[in-house]
């Protein structure tokens, strides 16, 4: 897909996702604060995808009330790593500890992570770590449909501007959300997918790993072929 009819999508649906979040809060006409008309200047710049940062993504981003998931979040988990990642993991939704810190899996999930991470030659600064969604639900529930609704074009505004050669997304939502798939992540993994042009292989969620460490052999197997594709696209 064109790098200037992704921006565009990506775009588009964060005016979806605004346009929405005023309606439900009954707003019935435009929000003219300085902040707004930054970020419509922003969009209306023809060099867009050059000024486009992770900074100005996470600023558009806000205090987000885009669902209801804000009255009982402590922070907004983002994403953390490198800018320019050849790597880019994407989980599901951040859990108690993440939500704490406001950083990406950095509990017992996240732990298990790091280790997946340095298996394949790699460093968590070497890569970028961020989630379909940004806040925690509540009880560490799956994301709710509406949830993915409002927050994955952040997502895909975060990827389109890393740029990565490669994306493991961890767990049936991010696959699903990404791949646009109602298949589980047991049948969509093993093997590489595209998402925009990028190499896309889903595997399982470290949480997933601690509760069922039998399919550890699994998610190895998907990371020798991550390893291989990486290095050879190197």
């Amino acid at each position: 897909m064109p790098e200037n009819k992704e921006t565009f999508v990506a775009l588009t649906e964060e005016i979806n996702t605004y346009l929405r979040f005023l309606a439900e809060t009954g707003c019935r006409g435009l929000d003219c604060s300085k902040k707004s008309l930054e970020t419509l200047n922003r969009w209306g710049n023809k060099n867009v995808s050059s000024s486009e940062t992770l900074e100005t993504i996470r600023m558009d981003l806000g205090d987000c009330r885009r669902c209801n998931l804000y009255t009982s979040r402590k922070n907004i988990v983002f994403g953390a790593g490198d800018p320019k990642a050849r790597l880019v993991f994407v989980g599901e939704a951040p859990g108690h500890k993440e939500d704490e810190t406001g950083e990406p899996f950095v509990g017992a999930a996240g732990n298990l992570l790091t280790k997946i991470i340095q298996a394949i030659n790699l460093s968590r600064d070497s890569v970028y770590i961020c989630n379909i969604i940004k806040c925690r639900p509540p009880g560490n529930r799956n994301p709710m449909p509406d949830e993915i609704k409002a927050c994955s074009p952040f997502l895909k505004r975060q990827i389109m501007f890393i740029k990565p050669d490669f994306i493991c997304t961890l767990g049936t939502f991010a696959a699903q959300t990404l791949l646009n798939s109602k298949e589980s992540v047991s049948r969509l993994r093993g093997h590489f997918h595209s998402y925009n042009g990028i190499k896309l292989i889903p595997t399982y969620h470290p949480a997933y790993l601690l509760r069922y460490p039998n399919k550890k052999r699994d998610v190895w197997e998907d990371m020798k072929k991550l390893m291989k594709a990486y290095q050879e696209n190197g």
